[in-house]
């Protein structure tokens, strides 16, 4: 692909790899599709280089985002769909991470982090049940 070369030669000449998130793929009307996770790892590969992540599962992200409310992270809650992006990202930082069954979700997800999520629920609106029952 011309695309991929051109940026490949860029950051064998210097250039920073900045990206938004390397998400394993996202969730299309029709489907599953490869998110950009793919692609950047190919090109950390191909220029041997670490791409710097702005975006989920970074730390950063989700502090930066608190930061904001002025919640700390233990007093925050994430609900996601993505078990490592969503979910993994803000338990490392010290939140709750709630993993819903809808759009990327794949059967077993919660069973591919550690520490597992706080709680697996069927829908947000459950999710969000949950919350205000239990922990509010």
């Amino acid at each position: 692909n011309f695309h991929f070369l051109c940026l490949s030669r860029l950051l064998l000449d210097g250039a920073p790899l900045i990206a938004v998130h390397k998400a394993r793929y996202y969730k299309r009307q029709d489907g599953l599709a490869l998110g950009p996770g793919p692609f950047v790892t190919a090109l950390e590969h191909a220029a041997d280089t670490k791409a710097t992540v702005v975006g989920k599962p970074e730390k950063t992200f989700f502090l930066e985002a608190l930061r904001s409310t002025g919640c700390e992270p233990e007093e925050a809650i994430m609900i996601g769909d993505d078990c490592r992006d969503d979910v993994g990202g803000a338990q490392n930082v010290g939140m709750l991470g709630i993993l819903v069954k809808t759009g990327k979700y794949r059967a077993a997800d919660e069973e591919k982090i550690n520490p597992a999520p706080y709680l697996t629920c069927d829908s947000f609106p459950h999710a969000v049940d949950h919350i205000l029952q239990h922990l509010l």
